[in-house]
């Protein structure tokens, strides 16, 4: 049955989610049980383009991307796609009236990651930003409004600046394996061989703007997706906490993590939060 084949679809797109990230699969869950599977499928989508780019090293990444792009235009066409993850993500692009742009902008992203490796000026660095976080979040957003396109238009601006906070948190606490692993730098005018307590507060106080922001945005989502939400962002403002708090040299040196134990006290946190109408 047709139906068997897409429910076991969007539970490997659950199971990718589970997989890379426990932190985003805690927040997925504290979304509403009818937009958990479409979120799911999203990431699943955006993880696998990320990993080719980033992981598979051993393998022409270039020829890897530009068939994953192929095969979800073709699974896009067709309706179906022997790819699970690609099946379940264009059957979440048709129901919630996801635009091709938004993709498009990811996969440029992508792509640029496997030819660019210095983000020179602000324009570089925010169309990096727009294509690889803030369209993912302009994804999720159409689940959320449930392709809505007037509720969409309202939160679109907050939900960009949540997506650009949680990249540039990433971009902050996997500053080592990005510079030495990658050889990539995302930050313009900041030297990552010599990176000291100065452009960590630029950067830390360009974050917290976007969060600001983006905590309005919030309290607008809709009732399925407010409280998964708020749970990660509390979970990433926690994260700049800690890279806050750590030495500059030893961020470069290091990968700043949360553990799970406190993770469960934010989880706590953000209930209390949300059950006392503070977001």
């Amino acid at each position: 049955m047709k139906q068997l084949f897409d429910d076991t679809s969007f539970k490997c797109s659950k199971l990718v989610t589970q997989s890379y990230s426990t932190s985003f699969s805690l927040a997925v869950y504290m979304l509403a049980p009818s937009i958990r599977e479409a979120i799911y499928s999203i990431y699943g989508f955006v993880r696998f383009a990320d990993e080719i780019v980033d992981s598979f090293h051993d393998f022409d990444k270039q020829a890897l991307l530009d068939d994953f792009e192929a095969e979800y235009y073709k699974a896009f066409a067709n309706g179906i796609s022997l790819n699970p993850i690609l099946n379940s993500f264009q059957q979440t692009v048709r129901e919630f009236n996801i635009g091709d742009e938004l993709i498009q902008s990811f996969l440029k992203s992508m792509k640029m990651d496997l030819i660019k490796s210095d983000y020179n000026t602000k324009a570089e660095y925010d169309d990096y930003i727009y294509g690889s976080a803030d369209v993912v979040g302009l994804m999720c957003l159409k689940v959320f409004v449930a392709g809505q396109q007037e509720r969409y238009d309202k939160l679109k601006h907050e939900a960009m600046r949540l997506g650009s906070a949680f990249q540039k948190v990433n971009f902050l606490r996997d500053l080592k394996d990005d510079n030495l692993v990658l050889n990539r730098n995302y930050f313009p005018g900041v030297d990552l061989n010599s990176f000291d307590d100065n452009a960590k507060t630029m950067i830390i106080a360009e974050i917290e703007e976007d969060f600001r922001v983006a905590k309005e945005g919030i309290k607008k989502l809709p009732i399925e997706a407010k409280f998964g939400v708020y749970t990660a962002y509390v979970y990433y403002r926690k994260l700049l906490r800690k890279l806050e708090n750590t030495p500059s040299h030893e961020i470069g040196n290091t990968r700043i993590r949360v553990s799970n134990y406190t993770k469960a006290g934010l989880l706590a946190q953000s209930f209390v939060s949300y059950k006392l109408k503070l977001v």
